[in-house]
């Protein structure tokens, strides 16, 4: 019985060693400017990743008026090309 608690309690630790060693994700955001966040997901193994850029959308309703987030969403990477310099700037990956 003994040896089952201590096999399992050993297996439990290694997984967890590999778990805690892993890479983390490579991903990060920037804020602020005329946007409100740039953000880049993790690397495909095809060397793409998506970026997602949330800007200020005017709403005008008639005497008052309010700004609402507006999130878009494009590839970026070898081989993508966005017209839209608010994706492509900075052309290279956002790390975290």
């Amino acid at each position: 019985m003994k040896r089952c608690i201590v096999g399992g309690l050993a297996a439990l630790l290694m997984a967890g060693g590999q778990i805690t060693s892993a890479p983390p994700a490579s991903a990060g955001c920037v804020y602020g400017g005329n946007i409100i966040s740039k953000c880049d997901g993790p690397i495909q193994p095809d060397g793409t990743w998506q970026r997602c850029v949330a800007a200020p959308h005017l709403i005008p309703n008639g005497a008052s008026s309010w700004l609402v987030p507006e999130r878009q969403c494009n590839q970026m990477g070898p081989g993508q090309f966005s017209a839209d310099l608010g994706f492509a700037d900075p052309p290279t990956h956002i790390d975290g």
